[in-house]
C-alpha cells in the first residue's frame, strides 16, 4: 500500500495528526515530514522529497498544504494523491506579509507564547473550541518545543510563497480539499476555489472545526481522509 506522507502546519509537529496516525497507521506506512529547516517553501519541499518514499500519498494542513502544493509542482510523478487541509494556494496577502517582521521580532524577545495565543484565539479554532484547553495546550506545546528560530524561518517561507493555481490546474491525481467550517485564517471560499482548480477534487467542509480540523474534529477528518485514500488512483 502506498505510504502516506503528512506535513504539519506552521509551528506544529506530528502531534497535529495524532488521531489520524492512530487510526490509519495499521493499514499503511505513515511518515510525518519536518518542514522546519529552511526559509523558503521551495527548499522545504525539496527537503521533504529528499527523504520521502519514491511514490506516496501526500496530505498537508495549513503551511503543510502549501509545501504539499510545491512538492506537487516540483515532482508530480512521485505523488499518487494529495489532500490539502485548511490551507491556501495563493501568495501571501500584503497585509499578512506586513505582520511577519514585527511578529518575529517579538518572538525573539521572548513573546512566542503570547504571539501564538493572540493569533490562535481569533483565527485558529471554531468558537465552540476556543476554550478547549486540550487543543490549545497541544498547539502551544508544539510551538514552544520548536522555538523562535523555526518561527522565523517558517514566517519567511510563508511571506515569500508563490501562487500555486497553475500547479493545481495541472494535477490529474485524486485530491481532497478539506476545511473547517469556521476556519477564518483559510476560509471555506478559498477551499472552494482550490477544489474548482483541481480536476479530480473532492471537497469536504467539517462542521464544528476551525483551522485545526485534525484536532478539533478528529473522527470526521479521519473519515474524510479514508474516503480520499479509497479513491481510484486512475
Amino acid at each position: 500500500m502506498t505510504p502516506l506522507v503528512l506535513l504539519p502546519g506552521m509551528m506544529c509537529d506530528a502531534r497535529l495528526f495524532a488521531p489520524q496516525i492512530a487510526a490509519l497507521s495499521a493499514a499503511r506506512t505513515i511518515v510525518v515530514a519536518a518542514i522546519t529547516g529552511a526559509d523558503s517553501i521551495a527548499a522545504l519541499a525539496a527537503g521533504v522529497l529528499a527523504e520521502a518514499p519514491p511514490r506516496f500519498a501526500l496530505a498537508g494542513l495549513s503551511m503543510g498544504g502549501i509545501v504539499a502544493m510545491e512538492i506537487l509542482r516540483q515532482a508530480p510523478e512521485r505523488v499518487e494523491r494529495v489532500a490539502l487541509l485548511d490551507t491556501n494556494h495563493l501568495a501571501e496577502a500584503p497585509e499578512r506579509q506586513a505582520l511577519r517582521g514585527p511578529q518575529v521580532d517579538r518572538v525573539f524577545r521572548g513573546e512566542l507564547r503570547k504571539v501564538l495565543i493572540e493569533e490562535m484565539k481569533p483565527l485558529y479554532l471554531a468558537p465552540e473550541n476556543r476554550s478547549d484547553e486540550r487543543i490549545l495546550g497541544c498547539a502551544l506545546d508544539m510551538a514552544v518545543d520548536l522555538g523562535p528560530a523555526v518561527f522565523a524561518r517558517q514566517s519567511e517561507a510563508l511571506r515569500t510563497r508563490t501562487d500555486q493555481s497553475a500547479t493545481l490546474c495541472a494535477s490529474r491525481i485524486p485530491a481532497l480539499v478539506l476545511c473547517g467550517a469556521h476556519d477564518t485564517l483559510c476560509p471555506v471560499e478559498r477551499h472552494r476555489q482550490m477544489a474548482a482548480l483541481l480536476p479530480r477534487a473532492r471537497i469536504e467542509i467539517i462542521a464544528g472545526a476551525g483551522h485545526l480540523s485534525t484536532l478539533e474534529r478528529p473522527e470526521e477528518t479521519t473519515e474524510a481522509l479514508r474516503r480520499w485514500l479509497a479513491m481510484d488512483p486512475q
